[in-house]
């Protein structure tokens, strides 16, 4: 019988199966990240991490041209099997995981990079929480979001009118995303997100989907001004889940641009951190310009072995 050492881990309960093929032994088929993320008949999560070394991995063999420290790469899978470029959580937790496993260390107040499908990424560590340099974000419809203020229309079950689409963002975080606001957290609430909101037009490779409501709560830090959104997310290829990062950061950044087009006087600072409260936690995000930093917690909850002829 075939067994399988994994870790379980979660950041802000979006949670993970990982395991260490750091010399790339292990053939991981998109049918076996199924049966491992099947939350009745195998382990259950959102995700399946891999860790290997960069060098084996065609993309991580690129980053390490430029980027000589993405010793390791993050391979990670949707709960559905498919090849995901990004997730911000899951760097947090893969982190975590690679400390745990003594390949790297934050104990001095190292910076680590690592190599995912979307280009390096950057982690530190202070306080307990990670904290990733995400890269720039972007608006692959930018003409379009600027003479508009929006590029798609979401409809969302349980939204009422549930025949009324919302304006929404398309951001872009290495990965898809999709952004539309609501006005209160009932109505962030009252959304059925066990049905997979509608996005016009349908892109092409699918689309997180992120639901926003500012909040009217302001936060002083080092005396700047730190804004404050809840949101939901249905991610492509799992369904709803209890966080996203990437999504959190495109949130973020939607909700930032918006406030930059209504107040373009500058007449009203707006903030470039936020924290953002998803369902299972809280999270930071830092801009400078277009760059953007996440900040959050990261979980090793559970070790254990995988009988994977069983699964």
């Amino acid at each position: 019988m075939t067994e399988l050492a994994f870790v379980k881990g979660h950041g802000t309960r979006n949670d993970f199966v990982l395991f260490d093929d750091r010399d790339n032994k292990f053939d991981l088929t998109s049918d076996l990240v199924r049966k491992l993320a099947d939350r009745h008949a195998g382990i259950g999560a959102d995700g399946v991490i891999r860790v290997v070394a960069s060098r084996y991995i065609d993309e991580g063999a690129e980053i390490l041209k430029s980027e000589p420290h993405a010793t390791w790469f993050m391979d990670y899978r949707n709960a559905d099997g498919s090849i995901a470029q990004m997730c911000g959580n899951g760097v947090r937790v893969f982190a975590a995981y690679l400390e745990a496993l003594g390949l790297v260390s934050f104990s001095g107040g190292e910076t680590i990079t690592i190599g995912t499908r979307a280009g390096a990424r950057t982690v530190s560590k202070q306080d307990g929480w990670y904290r990733v340099g995400m890269g720039t974000w972007s608006m692959p419809y930018a003409t379009q979001a600027e003479t508009s203020g929006y590029d798609a229309t979401v409809t969302c079950t349980g939204l009422e009118p549930e025949t009324s689409p919302r304006p929404g963002l398309s951001v872009d975080m290495g990965n898809p995303h999709t952004v539309i606001v609501v006005e209160s957290t009932e109505q962030l609430r009252a959304i059925n997100l066990q049905v997979a909101p509608h996005v016009e037009p349908v892109p092409p490779h699918g689309t997180n989907v992120e639901i926003v409501v500012p909040l009217n709560t302001t936060h002083a830090v080092n005396g700047h001004t730190q804004g404050h959104i809840a949101m939901r997310v249905h991610e492509r290829g799992v369904g709803e889940t209890q966080s996203c990062g990437t999504g959190a950061c495109a949130a973020a950044a939607a909700v930032r641009y918006w406030a930059h087009a209504q107040h373009d006087d500058n007449s009203t600072p707006v903030p470039d951190s936020w924290l953002v409260d998803v369902p299972g936690g809280q999270v930071q995000v830092d801009f400078a310009d277009d760059y953007v930093w996440l900040s959050g917690p990261a979980t090793l909850v559970a070790h254990g072995t995988a009988h994977i002829e069983l699964l």
